[in-house]
């Protein structure tokens, strides 16, 4: 069997599986082996990459953040052009 460290485990997930340890009368690092263990037998799905668009929409609605690169992008094409233009 293999051993696993885990670090950073923040101060409430470390109380709620103490809690479900209580309550199932067990180890909390026999409740962690089983939660990890239902994780792993769970089925494998490749990423929807269609989902992605649909949560990020979700997430910010109408205000979804600028593309910062795209506009900079776009503002020194604009200005190339002007200069272009002047020239």
């Amino acid at each position: 069997m293999a051993v696993l460290t885990i670090r950073n485990v923040p101060d409430a997930v470390r109380d709620r599986l103490r809690l479900r340890a209580a309550i199932a009368g067990t180890s909390m690092e026999e409740q962690v082996r089983l939660v990890l263990l239902q994780a792993s037998l769970e089925p494998l799905t490749a990423p929807n990459k269609l989902a992605l668009p649909t949560w990020v929409a979700g997430l910010y609605g109408q205000q979804k953040p600028k593309n910062v690169v795209e506009d900079l992008l776009s503002e020194r094409r604009a200005a190339e052009r002007l200069e272009n233009v002047k020239s």
